[in-house]
């Protein structure tokens, strides 16, 4: 397992070029330019020059990408055009927004979807079923950018149950520890803050979690289909095993490999999904960081972003791999 693992680590190495060398790229032929787009169209002739001197846009192409990888070895991800901070300082302050709503919306997938998976396997052909067949489709085909702005809309507008902007009430003090506001309110004993924190979740979670809900409810229900039709499931059902202890302790572990990596896969969806989440919402997560930084073509920002997000990418996935050993023992890594 060891020798697999670093197997796989090395593995990410070139991986991880590859996706600098692509952005590197594209950013560089979007029409624009950075110091036009951060000073303006009426900015003079020189003071352009001397923004794009200070930040080595001058520079050619390789010269640039040559300079921002060896930064990046160094730990160094460079500082923002647009603010003039450290890329490393403001992504301390955004990634654990971003990480909170990401988690939230994956375990609302997995609340619902999985168990709603099970359940239309085990009752297949029923109402149930049907409807949950339904609505995973309708959730794979719903834009996150439009139910997000229908959410908002319908429970922060007409209704005026959510909140549907910012992580805190307008107001609200709370020195945080982790920036993870979840975490910090339970440490600190702060439940009016907590009761803040959920309120504002409910909605860009519920938002972001959609469409990958529908897609762990799909697999988990195709996944126990096949493995409800396995000889091992008619033996226990023979034996006098009631259907709850068949389904729930013989069908679903074996059924949970292809669930497992589809919930790995969504991780870097939920990343990616959150641009728009996070936009709709005004979400000071990196999500948005992100999507402004592009408007602003700002370099540093969307690489290092860009970088960092297919790092979580492709960690979770080495994790799920090594994970299957667990889960099923059949399941051997040479």
């Amino acid at each position: 397992m060891l020798r697999y693992a670093l197997r796989r680590v090395l593995a990410l190495v070139p991986v991880l070029i590859g996706v600098s060398v692509i952005v590197f790229l594209f950013l560089h032929l979007i029409p624009g330019d950075s110091a036009t787009a951060i000073l303006g169209e009426h900015a003079t002739p020189d003071a352009i020059v001397q923004l794009r001197a200070a930040y080595g846009l001058d520079q050619p192409w390789p010269t640039q990408y040559v300079i921002f990888v060896g930064h990046i070895l160094h730990g160094d991800l460079g500082k923002s055009i647009r603010s003039n901070v450290p890329v490393t300082s403001e992504l301390s302050q955004r990634l654990p927004a971003t990480a909170e709503l990401s988690a939230v919306a994956l375990l609302f997938a997995l609340v619902v979807g999985m168990p709603a998976g099970i359940i239309s396997a085990w009752r297949r052909g029923s109402v149930f079923d049907h409807a949950s067949v339904v609505g995973a489709l309708t959730g794979v085909s719903m834009p996150i950018f439009w139910l997000g702005l229908m959410l908002a809309w319908l429970f922060g507008v007409e209704l005026k149950l959510l909140p549907f902007s910012a992580r805190l009430d307008t107001g609200a003090r709370f020195t945080p520890i982790t920036n993870l506001l979840l975490v910090d309110a339970v440490l600190r004993a702060d439940w009016p803050i907590l009761g803040q924190t959920i309120r504002h979740l409910l909605l860009p979670a519920l938002a972001l979690s959609t469409v990958p809900m529908a897609i762990v409810m799909r697999m988990t229900r195709g996944a126990m289909i096949e493995v409800l039709h396995q000889d091992y499931v008619r033996t226990a059902r023979a034996k006098g095993l009631r259907d709850r202890v068949v389904v729930g302790g013989h069908a679903f572990r074996n059924a949970l490999l292809p669930v497992v990596t589809i919930v790995g896969l969504q991780v870097g969806a939920l990343l990616s999904g959150a641009i728009l989440t996070e936009t709709i919402f005004s979400w000071p997560g990196i999500g948005r960081w992100v999507y402004e930084s592009i408007q602003l073509r700002d370099y540093p920002v969307v690489q290092s972003m860009t970088l960092v997000i297919a790092v979580i990418f492709v960690v979770t996935n080495l994790l799920v791999d090594l994970s299957y050993a667990w889960l099923d023992p059949r399941v051997r890594y040479r």
